[in-house]
């Protein structure tokens, strides 16, 4: 088989985490068997239309790196790809179903649709159209809605690559309106007509459309259509676990994680592991072995809760094993302000000492502004840090006095930084650990700088000694 998927967003805002993850899936899908990726544009909600919207799905999917094969920017044998544009493929299946006695023209107005409802909630039944289904409709012509005929309540048995196997029951099945009056298709319909017109094989889709499948069903049936492979993902739940992850929860748009400097591969691992596993205990992924292990079997059918945390470990992982050159590469735009006119070859050096820290690259301007200019220290620095508040001014003074004296003559190699300190400490009894913390806050002007020695070797002995005085000075003001 040519395995074909397809992503099908509607432009109606920021591409959402989890219709990000069903793109990555199709991908997957397609990419390991040599298939073909499409991206069609579903644009036919224009009241809910998002300025922008198709552009910014675009950027998305570009930087993730899911290249598409057909799609609305670069075309193809099934073009057009947005909906909109597809409109007379939609009628024309329209006229076919209405020519077959399977759809028919709804001339109920709003108001008897309310009158039906109303009733039947004061009988405490559930509403079914198809009970006022005209016995005679008039004939449709376009500008008048068409409802799909459904005469059996009896759904469909079907198979689900995630779910299993489902079972036929009686469901509420109603005839459902395939095209509005103003000539657009429903999601119902449309969906349906592209699929089969561009030959997709597999849809990978939320779980929210299992309850529309059987429905979905009747109308491939009576279109006489072979319906594709379906594979319903679960849903991604908020990091509390107890609800869907919705935008309310502050679930980013993808952009914002480019923006953050995350890279587009911790992305798709991350994503990736939201609901699927390969059997093992692995958690890193790099974009081949995802494309070498993935398979629609193996995602879960229960949901998966997003954990940041855990995107930040991955993400940080990643950014280890990546090599110093791509990394200076790709974080061009995320040093200090003060790194502007710096020498490329000591960036370079301060992002080899930060780069096991980094989890994403928004945090490169903190972690290093320090190395480009000079910290400022008031007389309340020794609350930077829990280990250093209950230690008098005086005695800290003492301290950064003796490390200028040790380290006035070193070398300042790493390892020498590191003896001349420990020797200091040790000589005169100070604790280990603060003292090292009052040097690093001192030459720092933080407490999470990269590793201390590292750090002074690379900020060279004249400008530590300088900001270990400056220290001192700002502790006796």
């Amino acid at each position: 088989m040519n395995i074909r998927t397809r992503f099908a967003p509607s432009p109606t805002g920021y591409l959402h985490i989890g219709a990000v993850r069903t793109a990555i899936f199709a991908w997957l899908l397609a990419r390991q068997n040599n298939g073909t990726f499409i991206l069609r544009i579903e644009d036919t909600d224009k009241n809910r239309e998002v300025s922008d919207s198709e552009k910014h799905i675009i950027e998305s999917l570009q930087w993730l790196g899911l290249n598409w094969d057909e799609g609305p920017d670069i075309g193809g044998q099934h073009a057009p790809y947005r909906q909109s544009e597809r409109l007379e493929i939609y009628h024309k299946y329209a006229q076919q179903l209405v020519d077959k006695g399977l759809a028919y023209a709804d001339t109920t107005t709003t108001e008897q649709l309310t009158k039906w409802r109303e009733q039947a909630k004061s009988e405490k039944r559930p509403f079914h159209f198809n009970d006022h289904r005209p016995a005679n409709p008039p004939d449709w012509e376009l500008g008048m809605p068409l409802r799909l005929k459904i005469d059996s309540t009896q759904s469909p048995a079907w198979n689900d690559i995630v779910r299993g196997a489902q079972k036929s029951s009686h469901e509420n099945l109603d005839d459902f309106i395939l095209l509005k009056a103003d000539g657009f298709p429903t999601y119902n319909f449309a969906h349906i007509i592209d699929d089969h017109e561009m030959g997709i094989t597999h849809i990978i889709r939320g779980e929210e459309f299992v309850s529309s499948v059987p429905k979905y069903l009747k109308l491939y049936e009576a279109l006489e259509f072979t319906p594709p492979v379906m594979a319903h993902m679960p849903n991604i739940l908020a990091p509390t676990g107890n609800k869907k992850l919705s935008k309310r929860d502050g679930a980013p748009d993808l952009l914002q994680y480019r923006d953050q400097g995350y890279q587009p591969d911790a992305i798709l691992n991350f994503l990736a592991k939201l609901g699927w596993n390969d059997g093992t205990e692995q958690e890193v992924y790099t974009r081949n072995e995802l494309l070498e292990k993935f398979s629609l079997e193996r995602v879960q059918k229960s949901p998966a809760r997003f954990d940041e945390k855990q995107l930040l470990w991955i993400s940080g992982h990643h950014i280890r094993e990546t090599s110093l050159d791509d990394l200076y590469v790709q974080t061009e735009s995320f040093w200090p302000a003060e790194a502007k006119n710096a020498d490329s070859s000591f960036k370079k050096q301060v992002l080899a000492l930060v780069q096991e820290r980094l989890k994403c690259f928004s945090e490169l301007a903190e972690l290093t502004a320090f190395f480009f200019s000079e910290p400022k220290l008031s007389t309340e620095w020794l609350e930077l840090d829990k280990r250093l508040k209950k230690l008098e001014p005086k005695e800290v003074c003492e301290w950064l006095a003796a490390a200028v004296e040790n380290l006035s003559e070193n070398s300042f190699d790493v390892e020498d930084i590191e003896a001349a300190l420990r020797t200091t400490a040790e000589n005169n009894n100070y604790h280990t650990g603060k003292f090292f913390m009052a040097v690093r806050v001192a030459v720092a002007g933080t407490s999470f700088s990269p590793p201390l020695f590292e750090t002074m070797n690379l900020l060279g002995k004249e400008t530590c000694l300088k900001r270990l005085e400056a220290g001192k000075d700002a502790l006796e003001a």
